[in-house]
């Protein structure tokens, strides 16, 4: 079982960052290929990065390519999602999510991912 806990949510200006962190428990975490979801009201989940368990492969949607950056510290058993240059379509819950063990690239369809955590909303005002 691996769980994970998202922070670093919140309400930010466009053209500002935010770096939403998760932290995965469980002694395989660091085993898995980690994504980052998001979820707008009304539609469905969709990837915006992914990163290997060896964090040599990534990969951007791409509405977030050169302004995201996904990396991971599996010392710390924590994966990153770094933020700039927010736009207010960036506004949605956004989801952690840890799957693809031992793949590299990562998984990057939601229903290849096991285990997800709870969301930090991410808010971008005009």
């Amino acid at each position: 079982q691996v769980q994970l806990l998202e922070s670093g949510g919140g309400l930010v200006q466009a053209g500002g960052s935010l770096r939403l962190s998760c932290a995965a428990s469980g002694r395989t975490g660091s085993s898995y290929g980690m994504g980052w979801f998001l979820q707008a009201p009304g539609n469905e989940r969709e990837i915006v990065a992914a990163i290997s368990w060896t964090g040599e492969s990534t990969y951007y949607t791409d509405s977030v390519k050169g302004r995201f950056t996904i990396s991971r510290d599996n010392a710390k058993n924590t994966v990153y999602l770094q933020m700039n240059s927010l736009k207010p379509e960036d506004t949605a819950v956004y989801y952690c999510a840890a799957g693809g063990r031992l793949r590299n690239p990562p998984p990057v369809r939601s229903r290849e991912y096991d285990y997800w955590g709870q969301g930090t909303q991410v808010t971008v005002s005009s």
